[in-house]
Order: C-alpha cells, then sequence, then structure tokens
C-alpha cells in the first residue's frame, strides 16, 4: 500500500513539474520586454500613428499659405430650327437643324493674401497640437512601460513563489517517507502517515494553483508585448532598486518632465493660438484671384460671325470685411478666453494633483523599502526556526504538528518577502513615472 502511495505521490509531483520542465527557456530580462513592448504593443502602434496624422495635419499643405488652383473646361452643342426676320424688308429666313457649338476652358488661381492673421495662429496652433500628440504618444508609452513590468515583476513573484512550494512538497515528501518508516518500526501511529499524506495533498493542490496562475500571468506579459515571446520562458527574479534616487531632485524634476503638466502647458499654447485666430474675424480679408482662359464659338449660319475663338488672362484684388456677422466672432472671442482660462486654472490644479500624488508614491516607496527589510530579516527568523524544529523533529523531540507549523511559517515568511520585494520595485516605478524619469532609466 505504501508503495502504490508512494507511487501516486511521485506521478502527481512529475504531473506537476512538467509543463516547467525546458531544454532551454528563453531568459527574458525587463529591458528586453520593455523593448518589445516598445516594437510591438499595438496600443503604441496607434499612438505612433496619431503621432504621424498631427505631422501631416501641421504641414505647409495643410496651413492655409499656398494658393489655389482650379481647372474647369465645358462643352455645348446645340441643333436649332430658326426663323429669321430682317429689318430691311428682305424675306424671312428659315433654318431647320441649324447646328452650333461651344468649347471654354479656364484655369483659376486664388490665393488670400491677407486674412486677419488667422491662419497664422491656425498653422502655429497645428504645431503646437503635433507636440502635444507626441506627448500623448509618450504617455501612452509611459503607461504600457508600468503595465509591463506590473506584469513583469508578478510573473517574476509567482515564479519565485512556485519555487518556494515546491521546496515545501519536497520538505513534505520527506517528512512522510521518515513517518512511513518510524511507524514501521512502531515509533510513532498511523495518524503521523496520515497527516503527511494530508499535508503532501495541500501543498500539491497549492502548486497546481500556482503553476495556473504562474501560466496566466505569462499570457498577460506576452500581450503586453505584442505576443511576441516563445510559448516557453522565464523571467529574471533579480531585483535591482535605485537606492539612490533624491526625493528634492526628482520632485524639481515633476515640474519639466511629468508628462501630464507638459500637456497642460500645450494645451493653455493651443488655446492662446484658437483665441488670436478667432479675433481674426474682427478683420478684412484680401484675396488675389487670376484666371487665363480659352473660348470657342461654332455658330450657326444665321449668325453674323461663324466661329470665333479668343483666349484671355485676368487678375484682380478683392476685399472682404465682415462688419457684422450676428455676433458670431464675438461669441468665439468670448468662449476662447474662457476656454484659456479654465486651462490656465487647470494647470494650478494638476500641479497640486501631481505633487500629491509624487509625495504619496515617495512616502509609499520608502515604507515598502522598509517592509522589504523586516521580511528579509523575518526569512532569517524563519529559516533559523524551521531548521531547528527539523532537527528536533528528527529526533522525536517535537510533534508532526510542530514540525508543520515551523514549516508553514518558513513558507509564509518567503511568500511576504516576495510580495514585498516586488510591491517595493513597483512602488519605485510609480515614483519614476510620476517624476517624467521612467524612460529614462535602465530595468
Amino acid at each position: 500500500m505504501r508503495l502504490k502511495q508512494n507511487f501516486i505521490l511521485g506521478l502527481i509531483v512529475i504531473t506537476i513539474s512538467l509543463p516547467l520542465i525546458g531544454l532551454a527557456q528563453e531568459v527574458v530580462k525587463p529591458s528586453e520586454a520593455i523593448t518589445l513592448a516598445l516594437e510591438n504593443n499595438y496600443g503604441i502602434k496607434i499612438a505612433n500613428n496619431n503621432v504621424e496624422v498631427a505631422e501631416n495635419n501641421k504641414g505647409i499643405l495643410n496651413s492655409g499659405y499656398l494658393p489655389t488652383l482650379t481647372g474647369n473646361a465645358a462643352a455645348t452643342f446645340n441643333r436649332d430650327n430658326i426663323t429669321a426676320e430682317f429689318s430691311n424688308g428682305n424675306p424671312p429666313a428659315v433654318l431647320n437643324g441649324a447646328e452650333s457649338s461651344r468649347y471654354n476652358a479656364n484655369i483659376n488661381l486664388n490665393y488670400t493674401i491677407f486674412d486677419g492673421l488667422g491662419r497664422r495662429y491656425d498653422y502655429k496652433r497645428l504645431k503646437e497640437e503635433y507636440n502635444l500628440s507626441a506627448l500623448q504618444a509618450r504617455e501612452t508609452i509611459e503607461n504600457t512601460v508600468t503595465q509591463l513590468l506590473t506584469v513583469y515583476y508578478d510573473v517574476a513573484r509567482r515564479s519565485e513563489n512556485l519555487k518556494s512550494l515546491k521546496e515545501t512538497l519536497d520538505i513534505s515528501n520527506d517528512r512522510l517517507t521518515r513517518s512511513e518508516y518510524q511507524f514501521d518500526y512502531g515509533q510513532n501511529t498511523k495518524l503521523d502517515v496520515l497527516n503527511a499524506e494530508v499535508d503532501i495533498n495541500n501543498d500539491s493542490i497549492n502548486i497546481i494553483n500556482a503553476e495556473q496562475g504562474l501560466i496566466n500571468a505569462k499570457r498577460d506579459l506576452n500581450f503586453v508585448t505584442g505576443n511576441t515571446l516563445d510559448s516557453e520562458f522565464v523571467v529574471d527574479t533579480t531585483v535591482t532598486f535605485l537606492l539612490q534616487l533624491n526625493k528634492d531632485e526628482l520632485l524639481n524634476k515633476v515640474y519639466g518632465n511629468n508628462v501630464t503638466l507638459i500637456q497642460n502647458k500645450k494645451n493653455i499654447a493651443i488655446n492662446e493660438f484658437t483665441l488670436k485666430a478667432n479675433q481674426s474675424g474682427y478683420l478684412p480679408t484680401i484675396g488675389l484671384v487670376g484666371t487665363y482662359g480659352w473660348n470657342e464659338n461654332n455658330n450657326n449660319a444665321a449668325s453674323f460671325v461663324a466661329v470665333s475663338t479668343n483666349t484671355g488672362l485676368s487678375a484682380g484684388l478683392n476685399l472682404s470685411w465682415n462688419l457684422f456677422d450676428g455676433g458670431g466672432t464675438v461669441t468665439r472671442v468670448k468662449n476662447a478666453r474662457i476656454n484659456l482660462e479654465n486651462q490656465k486654472l487647470q494647470k494650478e490644479q494638476l500641479k497640486l494633483d501631481v505633487e500629491r500624488n509624487f509625495n504619496n508614491a515617495w512616502d509609499d516607496y520608502q515604507n515598502k523599502l522598509k517592509i522589504f527589510q523586516v521580511q528579509e530579516d523575518n526569512i532569517k527568523t524563519a529559516k533559523n526556526n524551521f531548521v531547528r524544529t527539523q532537527e528536533k523533529f528528527k529526533l522525536g523531540q517535537v510533534t508532526s504538528i510542530e514540525f508543520r507549523q515551523a514549516q508553514l511559517n518558513l513558507l509564509t515568511a518567503e511568500l511576504s518577502r516576495n510580495q514585498a520585494k516586488y510591491d517595493a520595485k513597483l512602488a519605485e516605478v510609480l515614483v519614476l513615472q510620476i517624476s517624467g524619469e521612467l524612460l529614462n532609466v535602465q530595468f
């Protein structure tokens, strides 16, 4: 019976371990995962396309500074029945099916010389909108990198947790073997064997759940990178903290580098140009027009001239001044001033909000570093306690229940240490993102 049980337990361990066995698993480092995301993440690709659209919009071809040139052509054919009466007393002339035709073609040039400086400010506004689009793309990249690192370190944490759970299962298997030998030699009861088997089953279930959680986390990481990772890969569980970070220096960088604050500055500039463009409605518009045309008339027999052809060039200036447009320009200017004022108010609000978020993130980072250090110390204590309990258990000086409790205490300490380590690293990532330094750091 015991041999059968050992065989079944061994089969469970092998089955659980098979998905993780790889002859040459790819080790993906954080920097490599970030590179893959920057190249393949669909959200980043869409953001980059939006930047291209904004770049096209700010070009000279969309500025209104270039003239428009249009070409027109037409052909007309007539077939008429004509009765002509002459004033000199000659008898009337009757023409049936008299044919005539007209052909013309022309090229028209229109160019706005002055429009109240409206297009000048529209052109500047489009340039600022391009800059804003680039900042929005940067924000997308920062959010994607933060998302990627969150998932990456989740995979790393689950990987370390799984390792700890498997070590716990190994200890439980050793305990079962020892309990079976002791039972065979009459040194304990069958209850100790059964308790060991129950603990092995629980450890096996924990590994199965941890394995599935790790698989799901790896899928999430692969999704963020645009599904570019191999089916079998592992992540680097080494974590290095940027302990040289200085709060005052980072806070100063917040004002100049935080992407939210910079976007607000661009929105203020855009609204200033929009206000000036609307004010151009108070001024006149001066335009240049020019036409070069060709006309040919083929007249019927009743006409004095049979065929006439003429070509010509004409040019002129026109002035248009909308003296009163029903109050539309006044309304647009008032609303533009209000929108500009709102952007300036939002700037002050965002500044306070970002300062608060930075201070909260910094304090959270420092606290998580301290918690991680405490958990590191706790690991040492839990290991010493487990080693001593294990020695006493081998000597029969502690019960299996006490041994299991020491084993679980060590496992809990390891899982808590893993959680604290990656919580601290993610808190550091948030500090870097708020300060605008996330993309300047090598992970």
